[in-house]
């Protein structure tokens, strides 16, 4: 747009409830969209991210407890993978054997902290799958600790999974390291910008 002679070039400012000079009404029934979705598609991401990775780690634990027996592994790739099963009364690494019971509580609190405070306050896909993974993978875990032997809160959670000179672990474990990976990409990104 160019100005009539001797009158300086400027953008008319944009007036309250209007974006990029047109109105908000007008972008609604002109069909233009932010290019942030929704929060509700968030949230929808999030349920079905972590029912469905909850689901599979119940799956799994489930086949793992009708197919394996205790201290005879099945190898899956040569020298590298095998699936052994494992009960582990800790937390990861088999830490903390002692506080079963603690950490099944600490658990409960995460899960219905991410539930109720840091899920609905996800604005971005990258944060909506990591509180996904670690939700299911929280749960996942929880769960064993709920209602498997040798009781509420002392559950011991299945682990079947075993990498050569690593832990013994299952896909909640998964979740909970991807989810870990992830929120340290958002928070290089979020530094960077």
């Amino acid at each position: 747009m160019q100005a009539a002679p001797g009158e300086a070039i400027t953008a008319a400012a944009p007036q309250p409830g209007e974006v990029d000079g047109e109105s908000a009404p007008l972008r609604v029934l002109s069909g233009a969209t932010s290019t942030t979705p929704a929060p509700g598609k968030f949230r929808i991401l999030m349920a079905v991210m972590a029912l469905v990775l909850y689901a599979l780690d119940q799956f799994t634990k489930h086949v793992v407890l009708q197919k394996l027996t205790v201290g005879d592994p099945i190898e899956v790739v040569p020298g590298l993978l095998w699936w052994s099963l494992h009960f582990n009364p800790g937390a990861a690494f088999s830490m903390g054997t002692q506080f079963t019971v603690a950490i099944a509580v600490l658990a409960l609190c995460v899960l219905v902290a991410l539930m109720g405070i840091v899920a609905p306050r996800v604005r971005g896909w990258l944060t909506a799958v990591a509180v996904s993974w670690l939700m299911a993978g929280v749960a996942g875990n929880l769960t064993d600790r709920l209602f498997r032997a040798p009781g509420p809160f002392r559950g011991y959670v299945v682990d079947f999974i075993a990498v050569r000179s690593f832990a013994v672990f299952n896909v909640a474990d998964m979740c909970i390291t991807g989810a870990a990976i992830l929120l340290i990409i958002w928070s290089v990104r979020s530094e960077r910008r």
